[in-house]
């Protein structure tokens, strides 16, 4: 792609990625319980995500986190950038719709040995009031990420870091003091690579890790590991803590949950 062209798209779906911020909370690409990656949907490849967060032998209700389910879609046809745009339904919960974008480039994508660079927004929901109904919080947590991602030698997998800002109004600690900037980090590494009758080549499984600083509503991390069944078809299974349970919605006795996510591309 001639160079102009190349600049063009990039302004442009930049603009995509913003204007997406302006009117709408869901995750994109995810490592495990953060954006911390640097994957990014192909073109017109349709992501399906189920991703639940449960507790084990507790028999108090606010322990457990709404379901997510999840379509994420590549929308650019370009190799050395991409842009991925989702929408995530969050059951039960008072305002269940949420919004997100990345837009990004592959590793060597900008010169030989360049590393992974992507710019997205995430959890962009759809309550904006000061005092939402119900006594819920408002859910325009609008936060923007930029990360940074690397293979590592010796097959160790790959690391992703990086730093993300939210909404002051709306990303806040359990006192309601504003909580919006912080860190994440992510690692993942495959093993058992697989090959298919038509050459494709996939991972058996993935071990995953991930984190992100912030006593707020995305502070936290886990660890795990996928299987997948197929190229196209996997699930994930593992803890995941967080960094203040009460911000998150759940009693502060539950340091932690577990989870089980399923991801289908079609």
């Amino acid at each position: 792609m001639k160079l102009k062209k190349f600049l063009t798209a990039v302004a442009a779906s930049t603009a995509a990625v913003f204007t997406l911020g302006g009117s709408a909370y869901a995750t994109p690409s995810t490592t495990y319980w953060t954006p911390a990656t640097s994957d990014i949907q192909p073109y017109k490849v349709l992501h399906i995500g189920i991703d639940n967060y449960f507790t084990v032998g507790r028999k108090d209700e606010k322990s457990s986190l709404p379901t997510d389910v999840g379509l994420t879609i590549g929308v650019l046809p370009y190799e050395k950038l991409q842009l991925e745009v989702g929408v995530d339904l969050m059951e039960p919960s008072t305002d269940p719709l949420f919004f997100n974008a990345k837009l990004g480039t592959p590793e060597g994508a900008l010169f030989e040995g360049s590393p992974a660079l992507n710019i997205g927004i995430f959890n962009v929901g759809t309550d904006r009031k000061e005092a939402a109904r119900d006594g819920d919080g408002r859910t325009d947590y609008n936060i923007v990420d930029f990360i940074v991602g690397k293979s590592l030698p010796f097959g160790l997998g790959r690391l992703h870091a990086g730093a993300y800002y939210g909404n002051s109004k709306t990303l806040l600690d359990r006192n309601g003091e504003k909580e919006n900037t912080g860190f994440m980090v992510g690692w993942d590494m495959g093993i058992m690579r697989q090959k298919e009758s038509d050459g494709g080549e996939y991972h058996k499984w993935i071990f995953a890790a991930d984190y992100a600083s912030g006593k707020n509503a995305i502070g936290g991390g886990g660890v795990g590991i996928y299987h997948y069944f197929t190229k196209n078809v996997s699930l994930l299974a593992g803890p995941v803590w967080y960094n203040d349970p009460v911000v998150v919605g759940v009693n502060e006795s539950a340091k932690y949950v577990w989870t089980t996510q399923i991801d289908i591309n079609y």
